[in-house]
């Protein structure tokens, strides 16, 4: 009866989370704004599951999500919503972030504890430098306000995060690791499998010649894919470290 119960449990917070996954997806919040790029947040949901609950949680909400992007490219086509068309890329992927994510975040669990806490401190620093750049960047170049406030926003977590991280016994590497890795799984898995299976067609659609194809979706990692990671790794670690202080 308590299996039951508990399998019932995870099945209810697999379907709240995969829901918001799908509450980003038809809404603007899913789309962050940084001035140069757009870095989503709908892969978020999936890696928190995966920390939080483990990685049968993790992969049912990047089935929910993965369900939503197939038939999002049916019902909202773009350019290249072809391959979006084929599970292995809009359904595969989404479901491997919750079992990488998870799976890297316990063996980051693994790193001593005085280890873990200054590669906590330098993860801080470095993000916080970075989001410190495209705040000087946005504002030199007269970007528009939202960009400004969506990254005024994400210093100030990061700020709070590696002042919390300096007073407070948690730790916060294995979670970071854990959703740069799911981040990452997202991007590479999305963007190689299109290059592996529609590079012709990718390039047709977006109108590159064919041995750009390369450059181009590696570009697009870089340059999606990191900042996506970086966003990942903010609000996974404030949203983990808040529910797990509220278990306590």
């Amino acid at each position: 009866m308590n299996k039951k119960t508990l399998d019932n449990q995870k099945l209810v917070k697999a379907a709240v989370l995969g829901a918001i996954t799908i509450v980003l997806g038809l809404t603007p919040l899913g789309l962050i704004p940084l001035g140069v790029i757009n870095a989503t947040t709908m892969h978020i949901p999936v890696i928190i599951a995966a920390i939080i609950e483990g990685p049968v949680v993790g992969a049912l909400v990047g089935l929910i999500f993965g369900l939503f992007s197939l038939v999002n490219a049916f019902v909202r086509p773009t350019p290249i919503a072809f391959a979006f068309y084929n599970p292995l890329i809009s359904i595969l992927p989404r479901i491997l972030i919750g079992i990488t994510s998870y799976y890297a975040y316990k063996g980051a669990m693994k790193v001593s504890a005085k280890n873990s806490k200054t590669l906590s401190r330098i993860l801080w620093i470095l993000l916080i430098g970075v989001l410190l750049y495209l705040l000087i960047r946005n504002i030199a170049s007269g970007a528009e306000l939202i960009n400004i406030i969506f990254i005024i926003l994400l210093l100030v977590v990061a700020i709070g995060l590696f002042i919390y991280t300096r007073k407070s016994k948690g730790l916060d590497f294995p979670i970071a690791i854990g959703a740069f890795v799911g981040s990452m799984t997202n991007s590479i898995l999305v963007l190689g499998g299109i290059y592996l299976i529609y590079a012709e067609k990718y390039v047709a659609a977006v109108g590159i010649p064919l041995e750009s194809a390369k450059a181009a979706i590696l570009g697009v990692i870089i340059t999606s894919g990191l900042p996506e990671a970086m966003l990942s790794v903010i609000i996974s670690t404030a949203v983990v470290k808040a529910v797990k202080k509220a278990r306590r």
